[in-house]
């Protein structure tokens, strides 16, 4: 028993008992500002209502999820675009009243400030009156000569050996009181994730909207970028080749020997072009990919790559193509951070199948330090295997090494 760890503990009640408070008056706020929907101005008191109600029952998330692993996630729906006007007042409203936490956090609102309030309050009294029966020797005198209430549980003190029996009750009530308050305060913090967690369906809901935005923007730059690519290279040396040809033909008669010159340039020319044509498609989607499969695409991979890497596939059949290539680019940018910031001496590259799921991991011997919150890279591959339910593990201490794995749930053909 940690005596000054379960007095914070019974102290720690006090800000939730607050929060009960405050979510009864939001609650009726709340509720009322939906009966007015018919009356019209319900439509720009929803929003207002519910952003205070959440604001406040986020904070007890944070609070009471304290006590538990994983905390309480957030549940809600991602919220529209605003256009402006009405509809847009409309859309948030609508929003709102759909979202299936707004009606757990009413719940919650509804059952914390009876259920909740005893589970945080209790300890804490239980703890103040232990205190109060331990000072009962010192202060039953004055109690009594103030016209105060000088009972303590059972037992009127009305002397010196009433208060010593006052005493020895206090002991109890403050060791009750002090171990309670771990067990009820989890206790709170289960039923919060009872009715404030997000469910298995929205959680599932909200996974797949996250990944739909992200993989949309994704897909958006990558559009931008190969019409980049084609605008600023393929396209200016057709665009060049054209015009070198014009040449050609007005000197054809009158100097062939710059004509030949010119067609000289030109065939380098067409064939830088197709080479960076050939490079683009391979970003796109690598033939090696198409015609070989995920394992010997890796290879060619590693053999492109400046480190030294080495391969390992045991793959009894091929994956989807989409699959493949998430994986296959997820490899590939790996390896380019690696060669980049990691300074790695080795690469081992392991692909297998087990469980109806294909994984790849990578290892390296660099100085470790990968951190999927402090850059692009990491999350970037993160939003890749999430389109297809997919998940990246990173371990890497810093110092290393590094071992990344990467998962897609899929079937082999």
């Amino acid at each position: 028993m940690n005596i000054a760890k379960d007095a914070r503990t019974a102290v720690a009640g006090l800000p939730l008992a607050g929060l009960a408070v405050v979510e009864v008056v939001l609650f009726s706020v709340l509720v009322t500002a939906v009966s007015l929907l018919g009356a019209g101005i319900g439509l720009f008191l929803v929003p207002a209502a519910a952003v205070a109600a959440r604001g406040t029952v986020n904070v007890t998330r944070r609070l009471a999820g304290a006590r538990l692993e994983g905390g309480i996630p957030e549940p809600y729906l991602p919220e529209p675009p605003r256009e402006g006007g009405l509809k847009s007042w409309w859309a948030r409203t609508q929003w709102i009243l759909t979202d299936p936490a707004t009606w757990r956090d009413l719940a919650w609102m509804l059952v914390n400030p009876v259920v909740g309030l005893v589970l945080v309050l209790l300890p804490l009294i239980l703890v103040a009156f232990g205190v109060f029966g331990l000072l009962m020797p010192m202060l039953w005198e004055d109690i009594s000569g103030n016209g105060g209430n000088n009972w303590y549980w059972f037992v009127k003190v009305t002397d010196s050996r009433s208060a010593l029996y006052a005493l020895g009750l206090g002991v109890p009530t403050l060791l009750i009181g002090l171990v309670s308050a771990p067990a009820l305060m989890r206790a709170h913090a289960r039923l919060a994730r009872t009715l404030l967690a997000p469910t298995e369906t929205s959680r599932k809901v909200l996974h797949l909207t996250r990944t739909r935005s992200e993989v949309v923007s994704s897909s958006a730059a990558e559009l931008r970028r190969i019409e980049r690519d084609l605008h600023d290279g393929a396209q200016a040396r057709l665009v060049a080749l054209g015009m070198n040809l014009g040449v050609a033909e007005q000197l054809l008669a009158k100097d062939p020997e710059a004509v030949r010159a010119i067609l000289a340039d030109t065939r380098k020319a067409s064939a830088n072009a197709l080479t960076e044509l050939r490079d683009l498609i391979r970003g796109i989607h690598p033939p090696v990919l198409a015609d070989r499969g995920l394992a010997d695409a890796v290879r060619a991979l590693a053999l492109d790559s400046p480190l030294d890497v080495s391969v390992t596939a045991e793959l009894p059949g091929r994956a989807d193509a989409p699959v493949e290539s998430a994986l296959y680019f997820a490899v590939s940018e790996i390896l380019t951070n690696a060669a980049k910031h990691a300074s790695p001496t080795h690469v081992d590259v392991d692909l297998w199948y087990a469980d109806g799921r294909i994984r790849a991991q990578v290892s390296d011997d660099g100085h470790g330090g990968a951190d999927p919150s402090r850059g692009t890279g990491l999350r970037g591959i993160e939003r890749r295997l999430a389109a297809f339910d997919g998940v990246l593990a990173v371990h890497s201490p810093v110092g290393g090494p590094t071992t990344l794995t990467l998962e897609i749930p899929c079937a082999l053909s």
